[in-house]
Order: C-alpha cells, then structure tokens, then sequence
C-alpha cells in the first residue's frame, strides 16, 4: 500500500525562483560595466555551457579572454558585480510563497536539496524570504557530491527523519533531479516551468507535471485523495 506523504523535498534554483534569469541579468550587468552589449552571449556560450560548472567566476575569466579584455583590473569588479546583480534578481516564482505557506500550515516537513554551497543557497533563500518555510537544507558541501549522485537525497531524508515512500520531491531538471529521485523510490513532480534545457518534445517520467507552484497543491490533494479510496 501506497504510504501518505509526509515530507517534501525541493530542488532550489529554477524550481523556487527563476534562477537563469537571474544569471541572465548579472551577465548583462557585467557586459555592460565592460562597455559591451554581449551579456547575453556570456551567459549561453560559458555559464550554460557547462564547462566550468554553471555557477563558476571562471566562466567570466574565459569570457574576457575570448573577447581579448585583460584580466588586470576588470575580472575582480566583474565577478562582484555579477554576484551582487545575481542576488539582487533571486524573486520566487508566482505561486511559490502561496504554496509553501499552505504546505507548513497542513503540516508537511520541507527542506532543499541543491548543488549550490550553504552560503549561497541561505542568501538566496533570504533574499526571496523563502528561508522560514524549511525546516532543513542540504548543499554541496555538505556532502561533497553534486547530483544526480544519491548522496544528497539520501542526507536529505535522514535530515528530515523520513523514509522514501513517504517523501514527494519537485525538481525543474529530469537528470539531476527527477531520475534519481524516482531510483531511490522517492516520487517526484516535474517542475516543468522552470526546465531551461530539456527538448520540450522529449518525455519526461515523473509522477506529477506541473506548469505552476500552485498546481502542487493539486497534486498534494489527488494523494491524499487515492488514499482516501484506498482505505474506503
């Protein structure tokens, strides 16, 4: 028998807040500071394109490189500009602060599960005044993988004293965050609005799909509801 949920997991960056957007503004910023008009090309041909890691200052040193702007004066100024606009753009997504307010108040334990470091997912938890909503976080320092690695989802449920079966986690990215899940026996919820990289041809197996936060609550009910019939 299927158990109730009683524990929901989230995955951070474009799944609470539109965090390529964020990123977007800040590559802009720091085109701008340089005198050109290219912010965007910094942030889809070096921070989207994975090779320095989606988060890495290094994209910028590659950046001005390939523009052949010396580094001397220009990359530390760079990097703080990209970093505080980054931050000054972290807004939830609509619906975000809605839901998780009717979550806590039906009683549900929340935390985060992200690759950032603890001290940049707290300040962009702060900064879109989502951090009260969780009772727990787990970051890549923490445990020293990223995912799709188990480690993270497992250190997840011991923080929250939880089982799998009785878990739901939402994530915006099928490889990283859904197929794991779901190979753990943790059910999972698309966060299909905030998939910036997935062929939107292309499936994706998960339990639930959502095109808004909102619709979790749906979700939420349509479980509590099949154990209703279950027990009926």
């Amino acid at each position: 028998m299927t158990k109730p949920v009683n524990t929901i997991l989230f995955d951070m960056d474009n799944t609470l807040f539109d965090f390529a957007a964020a990123q977007l503004a800040a590559c802009n910023a720091v085109a701008a500071y340089l005198g050109r008009n290219d912010g965007a090309l910094l942030f889809d041909d070096f921070f989207k394109s994975g090779q320095r890691g989606y988060e890495s200052i290094e994209n910028i040193r590659d950046y001005l490189k390939s523009r052949s702007i010396l580094e001397g004066d220009a990359f530390r100024p760079a990097c703080r500009i990209y970093e505080q606009v980054k931050l000054e753009h972290v807004v939830p997504y609509e619906s975000v602060p809605e839901t998780l307010t009717s979550l806590r108040n039906d009683g549900y334990t929340m935390a985060v599960i992200t690759d950032a470091h603890s001290l940049d997912a707290t300040r962009r938890l702060e900064r879109a005044g989502l951090m009260p909503f969780f009772d727990g976080m787990v970051t890549f320092d923490m445990v020293m993988v990223k995912k799709p690695a188990p480690e993270p989802f497992l250190a997840a449920l011991d923080m929250m004293k939880s089982e799998a079966e009785t878990s739901l986690l939402i994530g915006d990215s099928p490889p990283r965050d859904l197929y794991p899940a779901r190979q753990l026996g943790i059910r999972t919820v698309y966060a299909k609005y905030g998939d910036q990289y997935s062929d939107s041809r292309t499936s994706v197996d998960a339990d639930f799909t959502i095109a808004r936060m909102a619709e979790l609550l749906q979700v939420i009910g349509s479980l509590k509801e099949d154990r209703r019939r279950v027990n009926s």
